[in-house]
């Protein structure tokens, strides 16, 4: 695991105030890390890591969450636009189902991570979001509601977010029936009405309540 170099209890005044901190230490290529889709039925989990620009508005980042579609797409373009370093992790279902869903989240950001590191922008801290670290050597700081207090988490969300949507509506023309482009695979009483009645297909989480009751 890393090596925490970080008080994440420093009272914050803005969205940056820990990439602030980080920097005023030393640190260069600070990157925040979130992952979306612990909670659904269906889909694999995506986490993404970012590196936002020192010279950005960061206080244009905020929890994915709060955010509607339209909003995030153009925040996600916007992050290509200033040159923001990214990477993305996915891990399946099958994986999901195998190592579990903490697993498999901490697995994704794990990739996300790595994809930063491939593309030549290795972090050198990184801002986690969530109470556990990331299995790396690099030092890191859970945050827990990070996307509330770190401009760069938010920005990961965002990423993360937009990412995963698009794979579910992919696999809603995929799989037909479960209304999977509309509630991303979250378990809507539509969504648990169709397992039921159809049972789930190949994207579903086999050892998930609501679904492993399904599954012949």
């Amino acid at each position: 695991m890393g090596k925490r170099l970080f008080d994440a209890g420093e009272p914050s005044t803005s969205n940056f105030s820990h990439e602030r901190a980080l920097a005023r230490q030393g640190f260069v290529r600070i990157a925040g890390c979130d992952e979306v889709g612990r909670g659904p039925l269906a889909g694999p989990v995506v986490a993404a890591s970012v590196i936002l620009p020192p010279d950005c508005d960061p206080s244009l980042f905020i929890d994915s969450k709060q955010l509607n579609h339209k909003r995030r797409l153009e925040l996600y373009q916007l992050l290509s636009a200033i040159q923001a370093a990214i990477g993305i992790g996915i891990v399946s279902v099958e994986k999901i189902d195998e190592i579990n869903i903490l697993q498999a989240s901490l697995l994704a950001m794990k990739r996300s991570v790595e994809q930063l590191a491939n593309a030549g922008s290795p972090p050198d801290y990184i801002l986690v979001d969530g109470k556990f670290e990331i299995p790396l050597i690099t030092p890191q700081t859970p945050l827990i509601k990070g996307e509330t207090k770190s401009g760069s988490i938010a920005a990961a969300s965002i990423v993360a977010k937009v990412t995963r949507d698009a794979i579910m509506d992919t696999l809603d023309d995929q799989y037909p029936g479960y209304g999977l482009g509309q509630h991303k695979g979250y378990p809507t009483r539509q969504h648990r009405q169709a397992i039921a009645a159809i049972g789930p297909s190949k994207v579903h989480r086999k050892t998930f309540r609501g679904v492993k009751e399904f599954v012949r």
